[in-house]
């Protein structure tokens, strides 16, 4: 592949296809004749009217069914994040003719790491507070945890908040979220053709070492950031295209066809 037909864009928990600011314009900048899709979980942002299923899998079918809607066929790129990469993963293991190449950023899944490491404990009280509060003090809650390098920014902060009015995620679709992520177990071979992970050094959210433990159980490349927090699209967004990039010319080479050589 020298360039995917269709680049999918996953958010994680909460978040939707606003979330990803500029990064879709600069993936298709970076990957000419790519198209890319920000497709939107049930519960959130476009597909906010939707309740959330309480599997990942039942995610997996509602992105497939929305890209389809799209006019959008397979195979697919993917560049999920978080909750997004279980999405994937799910997908790559039921649909693996769909998914030509996909990168995984800050993900983490049993059985490779314990709860521990898959959410920090130091992370469960401001989640739970987030569900629960009102649109402002909610996304600051957020924007505190999963970033580093604009947990201070004020205008962003503002945007959030917006969005979150404009179209709320309710409690329950919160929590339906946290519950399928927290049930999801992996295949323990690897489901993907090609498979880039990335992680962030700095993440207050999930453990890096979830991502390292991922790596060496698919025998699969990963690449870490030094500073940036657990939204790595947020933080250092050219970083993550440059590397998600990288992909469509062909530079990462181990996944599902020779994960157990």
């Amino acid at each position: 592949m020298t360039t995917p037909c269709t680049w999918v864009l996953l958010r994680g928990w909460t978040r939707d296809a606003r979330h990803w600011l500029d990064v879709g314009d600069r993936l298709a900048a970076a990957s000419p004749g790519a198209r890319v899709l920000a497709i939107d979980l049930p519960g959130t942002g476009q597909a906010q009217a939707l309740r959330s299923p309480w599997t990942v899998r039942a995610m997996a079918q509602h992105v497939r069914g929305a890209l389809r809607a799209a006019g959008a066929e397979p195979p697919y790129a993917l560049l999920a994040v978080s909750m997004g990469g279980m999405v994937a993963t799910a997908w790559a293991n039921e649909w693996p003719d769909e998914i030509d190449a996909a990168v995984l950023v800050n993900t983490s899944m049993r059985p490779f790491s314990p709860a521990w490491q898959r959410l920090r404990p130091s992370a469960y009280g401001r989640l739970m507070r987030a569900m629960v509060s009102g649109a402002a003090a909610s996304e600051h809650l957020v924007l505190q945890l999963t970033s580093r390098l604009r947990a201070d920014d004020a205008a962003l902060l503002h945007r959030w908040t917006a969005q979150r009015i404009a179209r709320p995620v309710r409690p329950i679709d919160a929590l339906a979220q946290l519950v399928a992520a927290a049930r999801f177990s992996a295949p323990r071979r690897n489901p993907f053709r090609r498979v880039l992970l990335l992680t962030s050094a700095s993440d207050e959210l999930v453990d890096t070492r979830c991502t390292l433990a991922l790596a060496r159980a698919w025998r699969c490349e990963v690449r870490s950031h030094p500073h940036a927090g657990h939204d790595l699209p947020l933080d250092d967004p050219q970083w993550v295209v440059t590397q998600t990039a990288s992909l469509g010319h062909g530079v990462i080479t181990k996944g599902r066809h020779d994960a157990g050589s």
